[in-house]
């Protein structure tokens, strides 16, 4: 079942990026119209897919707090997927629109004015940018939100864009190096297009169900191995949907044993992975030993001889 908590906690770090965006796109507008800078007019247009990206992350993390219902008896989860990956396409059009304009400015060469400006807005971006990475990260350790964890890269990348910015409109203004702050904004843009890759990962890595990582799942088996019951394990199958996990395999267990005592076994293994992976939802399958079906199933996760070892 979803976590109250954490949709509570996830929540406050999407509306903190909508308030921490809104204020910088007021400001950036303004140093964007006094500076005419190629780079202060990509932060610009950073910001406004940073405000329309945390909104999409909002409705991410909201959709996938809500309760299983009886056409999504496995959640919501899959919701904050969707959201990162409408981020990766709004930071994937930005870095392209700037790219675009930076060659431009680079063609015709045009220069930037009152950097001081455009310098201090920067100045104050970082802060701003700063305060929020760190509620993000508290958020993102309770909860482990995948929307949540791609709009912490993008503005991780906000704090480099900013010095980028600064940097460019103090080389053109300060020391008259031409052509600085077009290829500031190209770099911002690579430094976009390299970031909506990486972010894109994850998201798609979710969206296909794609299997734990192999020391996750390492950890799982030995867990699994400690229960004495047990004689084998396999058709292991792994899953994340947002912040949920799902697990399901079958066990091998003494085929003389009743139903009864076999509930007992299963429920006893449930209450070790609880207490080792707290919130994973749980399918297992009681076989009797040796038993073996066709496809995935025949490939053992555990045999007797792996969980005897691991019992020491």
């Amino acid at each position: 079942m979803t976590n109250p908590q954490t949709g509570s906690l996830n929540r406050s770090a999407a509306l903190a990026s909508i308030a921490v965006a809104t204020l910088l796109l007021a400001l950036k507008a303004f140093a964007a119209l006094s500076t005419g800078s190629t780079a202060m007019l990509g932060s610009l247009a950073d910001t406004g897919l940073d405000l329309v990206a945390s909104i999409a992350t909002l409705a991410g993390v909201w959709v996938a707090a809500q309760p299983d219902d009886a056409q999504h008896r496995f959640g919501h989860g899959k919701a904050e997927a969707l959201a990162a990956m409408f981020q990766v396409v709004l930071i994937s059009i930005s870095a392209l629109g700037l790219a675009l304009r930076a060659v431009g400015q680079l063609i015709a060469g045009g220069r930037t004015e009152a950097a001081g400006e455009g310098i201090a807005v920067s100045a104050i971006a970082m802060a701003a940018t700063l305060g929020l990475l760190a509620w993000q990260r508290h958020v993102i350790r309770k909860t482990g939100s995948l929307a949540i964890s791609t709009d912490h890269v993008h503005y991780q990348s906000d704090l480099l864009l900013n010095l980028a910015v600064i940097a460019a409109l103090a080389l053109d203004q300060y020391l008259g190096v031409a052509g600085a702050d077009p290829l500031f904004g190209l770099a911002i843009a690579a430094w976009l297009a390299w970031g909506a890759w990486g972010a894109s990962h994850q998201a798609i890595e979710q969206l296909m169900d794609r299997e734990w990582p192999a020391d996750k799942k390492q950890r799982f088996l030995e867990v699994l191995a400690r229960h004495p019951e047990l004689r084998g394990v396999h058709d292991l199958r792994t899953r994340t949907s947002g912040n949920r996990d799902f697990v399901q395999f079958h066990v091998w267990v003494d085929r003389n044993m009743t139903v009864s005592a076999a509930h007992d076994v299963m429920d006893q293994i449930e209450a070790k992975i609880q207490a080792e992976f707290p919130g994973v939802e749980i399918l297992i399958h009681p076989d009797p030993e040796g038993h073996v079906d066709a496809g995935l199933a025949a490939n053992a996760e555990l045999t007797a001889a792996q969980i005897t070892s691991a019992r020491g």
